[in-house]
């Protein structure tokens, strides 16, 4: 009997510090060399908050307290299936500083920042978070 692959879920976070974005460029793949918003997957036991106050903390030294769900996305690829549930956070304290699998970490104006992402999905979550917070 073989095993069928299965999505893996991941949590991503638009954080607002004033009018600026918290922006990383990826280390890794998908999209390695490419700025996107923080976050990554979640690791079983671990509740969808959690992850992403973790993925955040570890890839920037940023701590950030939810602000509310933007909303879920999936990219369905030939040998991919993520489901990215994306929130809307506000930065608490610390400088930006890249680690764990971040190249660059650093907050950016929000046109900026939709400039810079080039993946389509990632850029409807970042305009989505403008219009929760009533910024767009």
């Amino acid at each position: 009997m073989s095993v069928k692959a299965r999505p893996v879920v991941s949590v991503g976070a638009v954080v607002w510090r004033g009018d600026e974005v918290l922006l990383i460029r990826r280390g890794r793949a998908p999209f390695e060399g490419q700025w996107s918003i923080p976050g990554g997957k979640v690791e079983y036991g671990e509740t969808l908050e959690d992850a992403l106050v973790r993925e955040v903390r570890e890839e920037t030294g940023v701590e950030i307290a939810l602000a509310g769900l933007i909303g879920v996305y999936q990219s369905i690829e030939p040998d991919t299936h993520f489901v990215m549930v994306d929130w809307c956070a506000d930065w608490i304290s610390g400088e930006p500083e890249a680690a764990d699998d971040a190249l660059e970490a650093c907050f950016v104006p929000f046109d900026e920042a939709l400039a810079r992402i080039a993946w389509d999905t990632t850029r409807t979550a970042l305009s989505d978070a403008a219009r929760l917070r009533g910024r767009a």
